[in-house]
């Protein structure tokens, strides 16, 4: 089994590079969804996150995700008491997935904050997503985000440079999507070879 980490910046294009390796035979799991299954309705990481974030953050009885990123992204203290919350349970649902995985996976853990996290997670290879913030910016806007949204949450992240220097791979995604599909082919085919190497 190798257990591999991709990383990239808001906007960066993780989640296109995840699907090409999920068509090739990986098997990719999205960090942004297991944040969001561990703070569902009912669940221990729910309790606390409103524990903490007060009622404000609810609507309809469910934690509204814009209030709360409109809460940790204007306070970085609030966004690490968030992370204390939900990072521990992240990795455990994590761990749980790779546990019950077939021995010979390749298992792909599209993660985000993998620098801001101090390497809390132990990954056989580092794959990130590398793109300028103009072309980022332009992705997000289309997504519909604000300017100042667009802001916060780059700020919030590491650089492309800090990301680039704990990988073992780097993706470049600036152009076309067949350019970014060759550049996941050659490191899936590294991946392979390294996963028969173990």
């Amino acid at each position: 089994m190798l257990v591999v980490a991709l990383t990239g910046g808001i906007g960066s294009g993780k989640s296109t590079v995840g699907q090409i390796f999920a068509q090739l035979g990986a098997t990719v799991i999205d960090s942004d969804q297991l944040a969001r299954d561990v703070i569902e309705r009912g669940s221990i990481g729910f309790n606390e996150v409103v524990a903490k974030f007060g009622d404000e953050i609810l609507k309809n009885g469910e934690i509204d995700r814009q209030i709360l990123a409109s809460l940790i992204f204007k306070d970085p203290a609030k966004r690490s008491e968030l992370e204390q919350i939900t990072h521990p349970l992240i990795r455990k649902a994590f761990a749980k997935v790779v546990s019950s995985a077939s021995p010979e996976s390749i298992i792909i853990n599209q993660i985000p904050l993998l620098v801001e996290s101090n390497h809390d997670y132990k990954f056989d290879h580092i794959i990130t997503v590398s793109a300028s913030e103009s072309i980022r910016s332009e992705r997000l806007i289309k997504r519909g985000l604000t300017n100042e949204q667009i802001k916060q949450r780059m700020q919030a992240q590491a650089t492309d440079q800090m990301r680039e220097n704990i990988a073992d791979s780097v993706i470049v995604n600036e152009k076309s999507e067949q350019e970014i599909t060759d550049q996941v082919e050659k490191i899936w085919e590294q991946l392979l070879s390294k996963n028969v190497g173990k």
